[in-house]
C-alpha cells in the first residue's frame, strides 16, 4: 500500500482539538505519527491506525523535493 501521508502535510481530522482547530501538521510518520495542532502548537503521538481512520482530508501535500527549486 502506498503511503499517502508525508512529513509536512496538513491533515484535517474528524474531531477538533480542544482549542477548536481540526488541522494538524504531520511531523513524523511510521507506526506512530507525531502531529502538531495548527491552532495552539500542541504536539501529540498517535498510532497510524487512528490517523488513517480519523483523517477527513489532506489539505496540503508536502512538496516531494522539499520545496527547493
Amino acid at each position: 500500500m502506498a503511503d499517502r501521508f508525508d512529513v509536512g502535510d496538513i491533515i484535517r481530522m474528524k474531531k477538533p482539538h480542544p482549542c477548536g482547530s481540526s488541522e494538524w501538521e504531520v511531523l513524523r510518520t511510521g507506526a506512530d505519527f507525531r502531529l502538531k495542532c495548527m491552532g495552539c502548537g500542541h504536539q501529540i503521538m498517535v498510532s497510524r491506525k487512528l490517523v488513517e481512520k480519523n483523517t477527513r482530508q489532506i489539505t496540503k501535500k508536502a512538496q516531494p523535493d522539499g520545496g527547493v527549486q
